[in-house]
């Protein structure tokens, strides 16, 4: 099991956001979190990646213990997560080399010929090599979360955390970058996906979780009929 939570109740500046949370991914699980905004989900999300502190129950993520992790120990647990935002949140003065190379830098990798090889096989993943020395602002919103996946898979992450990937994203740039990170998934990666675009969860079928009234509960069954994609 990668995750799971018992028991547990999330808040959010002092107020409860979700409250007796059983909730479990994993190996190669791909996981939607859907729900209104406000509801939770992206409090879950800075949960389990140990921006905000697990309020009571149980915890574990990686081996983590959540309700003993200090913050010394982040670090190394966000070494094994990839985390996507819905802003990118790219460095716009660097290129997309420098952008990847960076996190490999911070990350502790020392030798630049394997960071140069990193690099090209993340990019290569996500169908992007030639992209390799533009900037963010000469790409467009999709090429950038493209991007923006590739910078997750750098350290090979057991676990990908997705906030709304697709949330400023067109339809059917929205669909490649699932698409992207369902043969993510095929490959070993658990992923866990927050998403307003219940369309997807047809299309691409995986777990499903709903967040609603501070409860969370499992609604697979209610969405997970695939349709034909023409």
């Amino acid at each position: 099991m990668l995750i799971q939570l018992k028991d547990t109740n999330i808040c959010q500046k002092d107020k409860t956001v979700l409250e007796n949370i059983e909730f479990h991914v994993d190996e190669n699980e791909f996981v939607y979190i859907i729900g209104k905004v406000g509801s939770g989900k992206s409090s879950l999300l800075k949960t389990l990646y140990g921006e905000l502190p697990l309020a009571s129950g149980s915890g574990e993520i990686l081996g983590f213990d959540l309700r003993k992790l200090k913050r010394k120990h982040i670090p190394d647990l966000r070494k094994q997560l990839g985390i996507i935002f819905q802003d990118f949140q790219l460095l716009a003065d660097h290129t997309v080399r420098e952008n990847l190379d960076f996190v490999l830098r911070a990350t502790g990798w020392k030798r630049k010929a394997e960071r140069s090889q990193r690099i090209d096989e993340v990019l290569n993943l996500v169908e992007l090599p030639e992209k390799i020395d533009k900037y963010p602002h000469e790409l467009s919103g999709g090429e950038q979360q493209r991007i923006s996946i590739a910078r997750a898979l750098l350290n090979t992450p057991r676990i990908i955390l997705a906030d709304e990937p697709t949330g400023n994203l067109d339809q059917e740039t929205g669909k490649k970058i699932v698409s992207i990170l369902k043969q993510i998934c095929e490959q070993g990666t658990s992923v866990i996906m927050i998403t307003h675009n219940l369309n997807l969860l047809q299309q691409f079928p995986g777990i499903v979780y709903r967040c609603e009234d501070k409860q969370m509960s499992e609604v697979t069954s209610e969405y997970n009929v695939p349709i034909e994609i023409e």
